[in-house]
């Protein structure tokens, strides 16, 4: 799991010792408090108080319905707490108790729920594709991940939309119901055949594709408009993208796949419904609140719409006496366009439950909400890199001293990639938590981490070098800047007066490469003991001794200069972290200059 780290400035016992100490904390560690108390000169003790041990299993609720395959796959890591049908109030006052909370669409997660749990609750999960039900915004502020499952449910929405068109069109419903009252109505209920007629799919994501593409196969002439959609997509399938105007005035059918948002909210009402051809056919397995109910009842009557088919409603269960239920040209379901034995059960649990589980493991999720949106192909590649620039942040951060604070973060990318191949939102998002969690109480996440900086008046700013070359590998390197800081190891200082340092991924493993102008190369494992010495034989093996004598390991070494019997930079790679009496000593050989301890 991702550990929190807070750096503590230890006063020197030597003018060239510059160290400090690190307090690491993971989700299953809480710390209740920290006491400091001087003991001698220039000495300080820390005291960690845990509500909990280190090896505590999570505990999840799950506040709705979920299938046993997702139950079990939870249980196999996680403490699971299900608890249906709970107030607003008594969901409130559990959460405190909770790490992630599983619901569906029936269960409310509003502000008040992140704000009573504390900073506890790390992960929400949604059963489903939409998330209308989560507070968003509130989640995000709380660093609170919320990940969904687009895909379990995604061809049963689809099949059912096409469910309900074909008995639109062709009555099946009043059909029936007409056939077990004791009549016989053939002419009543002539339907519309499908073929030739034009379907416009409104909102062409997941469940909106798969709804195309067995309308094709139907032999439905297929538009859609979705502003976010790519065209290449629409083309693969024989799907023209066109604009809203467009898509309602011609087509014959019409069928809602857009979430409901501020934008979304009542898109179909009496002007838009104005604007449709006469006799058009909806059908909606989206969200209610996407069609004004009142204009959708208006323009049956008024013959505009000829017929409507809804899975969905602005309140659910509608009342029994609402005109648009019981409008003979209305075929209505209880929300069942997810409710397959395979998207209930299966699907929609299991997919759920690995998000979840993997949150809280601390991997990147591919189906985060109010994360960085990158596809899990995508995370896979950059994971080394992920890695790499939370290191370079939590390094550079390390280098600062001095009370102006961090105020103006530069990042530099160079990659043989196009821009428009390389999506670096995760790696700036990781760059964030690296600089901002060691000096600071609050925990940085993918969620909050653009928030936080904002909050902490943290200006982070990116540039991309395109290098020639093979675009192979994702990134070349990875540079952090801090500019208008001072800093504890002045070699860290660029020639242009920031604090730099840069990285690169070799074989998999994150390696330092380069600190201020010098260049260097150690892997950026346990820990690090940067030194600017003169450059002389038998420096690596003073360090090396005194590193021994104490049962370090020494992992990496490497030594940048500017020219022979100059000044350089050596880097070492510590497995442990060297008692303050050994870095001392190190401090005292005549040759080094300076040097810094920093734990990564």
């Amino acid at each position: 799991m991702a550990t929190s780290t807070t750096s503590l400035n230890v006063p020197s016992l030597n003018p060239k010792l510059s160290s400090s100490l690190s307090i690491s904390s993971t989700p299953q560690f809480s710390v209740s408090s920290l006491n400091f108390r001087t003991h001698g000169r220039g000495t300080r003790r820390f005291i960690v108080l845990a509500t909990a041990g280190l090896d505590a299993k999570p505990t999840v609720l799950v506040a709705e319905k979920l299938g046993a395959a997702g139950l079990d796959l939870l249980k196999e890591f996680a403490n699971v707490d299900c608890s249906y049908n709970l107030s607003p109030e008594e969901l409130n006052t559990k959460i405190s108790l909770c790490d992630a909370l599983i619901v569906r669409s029936g269960t409310k997660v509003s502000r008040e729920v992140f704000e009573s749990s504390g900073g506890r609750l790390k992960v929400v999960g949604r059963a489903g594709v939409g998330i209308d039900n989560v507070d968003l915004a509130a989640a995000t502020e709380h660093g609170c991940l919320v990940v969904n499952a687009p895909t379990a449910n995604t061809v049963a929405a689809a099949e059912h939309g096409i469910a309900l068109l074909a008995a639109m069109a062709r009555n099946v419903a009043q059909a029936d119901a007409s056939v077990k009252a004791g009549k016989w109505l053939r002419n009543k209920y002539v339907g519309v055949s499908l073929v030739g007629k034009t379907l416009a799919v409104m909102g062409f994501g997941k469940v909106g594709t798969e709804v195309a593409r067995r309308a094709k196969g139907l032999g439905m002439h297929v538009i859609a408009h979705d502003p976010y959609a790519p065209a290449d997509r629409a083309r693969a399938i024989g799907v023209e993208l066109v604009t809203f105007d467009e898509a309602i005035a011609t087509a014959d059918f019409i069928s809602l796949h857009m979430p409901l948002t501020p934008t979304t909210s009542k898109m179909l009402n009496d002007e838009t419904f104005g604007k449709m051809k006469k006799g058009v056919r909806i059908v909606n397995v989206a969200r209610g609140g996407v069609i004004d109910e009142e204009a959708l009842v208006r323009a049956l009557d008024s013959g505009i719409v000829a017929q409507a088919a809804l899975d969905v409603f602005r309140k659910e269960p509608p009342s029994p006496e609402s005109k648009l239920v019981q409008h003979e040209n209305v075929i209505v379901t209880p929300h069942l366009g997810a409710s397959t034995v395979e998207a209930q059960v299966e699907g929609v649990a299991i997919e759920i439950a690995e998000a979840v589980v993997g949150a809280l493991k601390g991997e990147l999720a591919a189906t985060a909400v109010n994360a960085p949106m990158v596809p899990a192909e995508v995370l896979s590649e950059l994971k080394p890199y992920v890695i790499l620039a939370e290191k370079l942040g939590r390094l550079a951060v390390q280098l600062v001293t001095g009370g102006s604070g961090v105020k103006s973060v530069k990042v530099t990318y160079a990659s043989a990639r196009a821009p428009d191949d390389l999506d670096t939102r995760v790696l700036r998002a990781m760059i964030t938590k690296g600089i901002i969690e060691p000096i600071s109480s609050v925990f940085v996440n993918l969620v909050n981490a653009d928030f936080t900086a904002k909050q902490r008046g943290v200006r982070i700013t990116e540039e991309r070098i395109v290098l020639d070359g093979s675009p192979e590998a994702p990134l070349e390197s990875i540079q952090v800047q801090i500019a208008n800081v001072e800093s504890k190891f002045a070699s860290a200082i660029s020639d242009t007066g920031e604090i730099r340092v840069e990285g690169r991924v070799k074989d998999g493993v994150p390696h330092l490469t380069r600190v201020g102008s010098f260049e260097v190369d150690v892997s950026l494992e346990g820990s690090i003991i940067l030194c600017r010495q003169v450059d002389q034989p038998g420096m690596i093996g003073k360090v090396g001794s005194i590193l021994g004598q104490e049962n370090v390991n020494v992992s990496f070494m490497s030594v940048g200069r500017i020219a022979p019997r100059k000044q350089a930079v050596m880097a070492i790679g510590v497995d442990d972290q060297p008692s303050k009496q050994s870095l001392q000593r190190i401090g005292e050989i005549p040759a080094i200059e300076e040097f810094v301890f920093l734990k990564l």
